[in-house]
């Protein structure tokens, strides 16, 4: 989601979902877009029919959208149904009994429900659907400007470790990952390597539309996700976190306003399944309605319908993980809703608990808190024990924007495809991986982040409201197989106490004859006033090399790369990393750390 931090701008209630965001910034400026076109063509889940010239004709004021849910399996009974009772059957999904109806009677919902084998039927807007919706145009294609060489590493992916997980593995092309969001510029430079345009596709109004182009952006909020999930690294621009995997788009925001109604994240969620994504990237919540309440009889549909979607995705392989969202609102803690429905006039209602964000909110999703700098909470990320399963950076995460162009943006929307990209790094070191399998991973190879002094923040350094498990790490990811002979690590933590010493091994074999004088030894050391703290290398001999000595003050961690002149100093035997802690109150742990020769 994008942030809606610095005054309202996108928060729940202004247009589209967006999980969370702050303008763009753009280095190289895009080419002017379009006025918002729209998506596509009513069809079935099976197979999109081509476009009708005259489906325009079939659209009326006061059309309103419906997901009327039955038992999976041949839907025609509950189609005729609809037809006679003043509906027409948009789109229907059913592999898991959803159907996406359109009617412009006020008494459709009310009648269909007393038929029998409708369980449940919820209107999806509170708003008319648009004509486009039955002659949906195409997004602009913009024209790409071009970027000088050069992709330095930037500071989310050095925090999260992507820099070092890319040396090991980068990402397999095997590997599919669908941006589910407002689409993406397929022609930018530094996507256009890794982009799957036969698997993507516009789900916005709630069917597929497979035409050439539909699933490009209609904003600039769904490029910069697929950015820091897998922009290329071809020396310029920037580097994803999964730069060697596949990226398809599947468009679920309609154009004009980026709105992302439960029909079109119905449609992106059986994509996915039918597609072979191996993980999704949502970065928004399904418009109108902030919370979905399982006692209004329209938002139990929508619950139950994007329900059956993910868990059908799940089913045939896809891990779904998404954006917590930017109103810095206790998710475990559910009080007041004042910004629903978004597509008309909110209100301000008192909400349960029960009342889900969805999709983040859903069981089996991956919820994703952000982080400001460091492993500080972002001001807007919203929080919630037991809500939020892992963080990762997003406060001016620097991606790409349409046109090839790039900019900054901050939100759980960016924080979110960080957490996207180390799935697909765990999914490229391990083949044939459930979605299950994933989760837990993820949770297990967070890096634990305790709660600051801030009585919001409930749990444990292990799992807390603020967190979740911790901070996504990309190098654990990828696993500790490293290039034979060359690349050494220990990502075991060992606790950094008071006035006290502690060193961390690291076992050398297969390297011939001595250390190089240029040993790069890659430090991650998380601890607050890192002057307290003297660090030394330790050769197998005995030998130490100081690498930091009570320097930095106040600051907090130490993740540095040093180099140090080892030559004298025979390559395989045990070294260690040894830290020195020469004061009291401030305590931490060495995370990680790594020799290359």
């Amino acid at each position: 989601m994008l942030a809606a931090t610095l005054g309202a701008a996108l928060a729940f209630g202004a247009p589209g979902a967006l999980a969370g965001t702050l303008p763009v910034t753009p280095s190289t400026a895009p080419a002017a877009k379009a006025p918002a076109p729209a998506a596509k063509t009513p069809v079935t889940a099976a197979a999109p029919a081509a476009r009708s010239a005259s489906a325009g004709a079939a659209w009326v004021a006061g059309t309103r959208a419906y997901l009327v849910i039955s038992a999976p399996g041949d839907s025609s009974a509950v189609r005729s149904a609809i037809a006679a009772n003043g509906g027409t059957v948009f789109s229907a999904f059913d592999a898991i009994g959803v159907i996406v109806a359109h009617s412009a009677s006020s008494t459709f919902a009310a009648t269909l429900r007393g038929v029998a084998g409708v369980q449940q039927v919820g209107a999806t807007r509170t708003s008319d659907v648009p004509a486009a919706a039955y002659d949906p145009a195409l997004p602009a294609d913009p024209a790409q400007a071009t970027t000088p060489a050069g992709e330095p590493v930037r500071a989310d992916m050095s925090q999260i470790k992507a820099d070092q997980a890319w040396a090991v593995n980068p990402g397999s092309a095997s590997v599919k990952v669908g941006i589910l969001d407002t689409g993406v510029d397929d022609r930018h430079q530094d996507l256009a390597p890794n982009f799957d345009a036969a698997d993507s596709v516009s789900c916005a109004y709630g069917k597929p539309d497979t035409r050439a182009g539909a699933w490009r952006d209609v904003d600039t909020h769904g490029t910069h996700v697929a950015g820091t999930v897998a922009a290329a690294k071809n020396g310029k621009g920037v580097v994803g976190v999964a730069p060697g995997v596949k990226i398809a788009a599947v468009r679920v925001a309609e154009p004009g306003n980026s709105f992302f109604f439960a029909e079109n994240t119905v449609c992106g969620f059986v994509w996915a399944g039918d597609h072979g994504f191996k993980v999704t990237n949502n970065s928004y919540y399904t418009d109108p309605w902030q919370f979905n309440c399982p006692d209004n009889i329209d938002q139990a549909a929508i619950i139950e319908g994007v329900k059956r979607a993910q868990e059908y995705a799940e089913s045939k392989g896809s891990l779904q993980i998404a954006a917590a969202g930017n109103e810095n609102y206790d998710l475990a803690h559910k009080t007041t809703d004042s910004a629903s429905p978004n597509d008309s006039t909110p209100v301000t209602r008192t909400i349960t608990n029960a009342c889900l964000d969805i999709p983040t909110e859903l069981p089996g999703v991956v919820t994703v808190a952000a982080n400001g700098t460091g492993v500080t909470k972002a001001s807007f990320s919203n929080y919630g024990q037991n809500v939020i399963d892992v963080a990762a950076p997003g406060s001016n995460v620097y991606s790409t924007v349409p046109g090839g162009g790039y900019g900054s943006k901050s939100g759980t929307s960016m924080a979110t495809p960080h957490v996207v990209g180390v799935a697909a790094l765990i999914a490229s070191a391990e083949p044939g991986i459930t979605p299950a399998q994933i989760r837990a991973k993820l949770a297990a190879q967070a890096n634990d982040i305790a709660c600051p002094s801030d009585s919001r923040c409930t749990g444990t350094t292990a799992n807390n409201s603020f967190f979740g498990e911790g901070q996504v790490d990309a190098l654990k990811a990828v696993g500790t197989t490293p290039p034979p002979g060359a690349y050494f690590e220990n990502l075991t933590d060992f606790a950094v106490n008071d006035n006290a010493t502690v060193e961390s091994p690291i076992a050398v074999t297969g390297v011939s004859g001595n250390a190089p004088a240029t040993l790069k030894v890659g430090v991650d050391i998380k601890h607050t006033y890192i002057g307290d703290l003297k660090v030394d290398l330790v050769a197998p001999d005995g030998t130490v090399y100081t690498l930091h000595n009570r320097t930095g003050g106040s600051a907090d961690n130490i993740a540095q790369t040093y180099t140090v002149n080892a030559s004298s100093e025979v390559a395989n035997g045990t070294w260690k990393l040894r830290v020195n802690d020469n004061a009291a109150s401030d305590t931490g742990k060495i995370d990680a750390w790594n020799l290359t020769f």
